[in-house]
């Protein structure tokens, strides 16, 4: 059983990693988590001392699999109780990282596998994260950000990498969510912004930092 703080600390790992971050750095954890490198230092070495990282100056710090499987069972719960929330309580989707984010430490072992269960084993949550089952295998998708996408090209939503609340309600304003259907009908060579098609709505202008936010297929 790991603490609050511990818990964090191991998904703000694998998040970094995930993020293909080559050299998970004290301070790039410490930005992810607002938190001190000197602190981060200190809880590096109580998470060594527990086999659950690895970490040196030269090749920063990395998961051990003690690790990523704790850090898989957080972030399976959070993506369950996102799931939960929005499916069964009405949330939006604006709204359930930050509840979620308090739910996902509850420690209760067989939570996770009775709130899967209940839910039908959902693979993604309703940001199109992929939720890991029980022994922390993934669903796979294949996407790309919509700032890599050709003009002319028709794609579907399936993936909003960016879950504050901001950038959610501002993708609801424009009428975009997961499994929206989009064409790119121009990209404009000043700022790489693009004019999008929604299907069946309209035609709006994304910025290049909203559509690298934003992942297809």
């Amino acid at each position: 059983m790991h603490s609050l703080s511990e818990e964090n600390y191991l998904k703000a790992i694998y998040r970094l990693g995930q993020e293909g971050d080559q050299k998970i750095s004290p301070t790039l954890i410490a930005e992810a988590l607002n938190n001190n490198p000197a602190s981060v230092i200190d809880m590096l070495k109580k998470l060594g001392d527990k086999k659950l990282v690895n970490y040196d100056k030269v090749k920063g710090a990395r998961l051990t699999e003690k690790g990523a499987k704790a850090a898989l069972d957080v972030v399976r719960k959070h993506r369950l109780w996102e799931v939960f929330l929005l499916d069964k309580l009405g949330y939006s989707w604006d709204e359930i990282h930050d509840i979620a984010e308090q739910l996902e430490h509850v420690q209760q072992s067989d939570l996770a596998d009775r709130l899967d269960k209940f839910l039908g084993y959902p693979d993604y949550d309703p940001h199109g994260d992929p939720i890991p089952d029980k022994n922390g295998k993934l669903p796979g998708k294949k996407s790309k950000p919509l700032s890599e996408v050709e003009v002319g090209a028709k794609v579907k939503v399936v993936l909003v990498a960016d879950n504050s609340t901001a950038f959610l309600k501002y993708l609801d304003k424009q009428n975009i969510g997961l499994n929206s259907l989009l064409t790119i009908k121009e990209i404009q060579e000043f700022d790489k912004s693009l004019l999008v098609e929604i299907k069946g709505k309209k035609e709006i202008f994304l910025s290049l930092e909203a559509a690298r936010q934003i992942f297809v297929e």
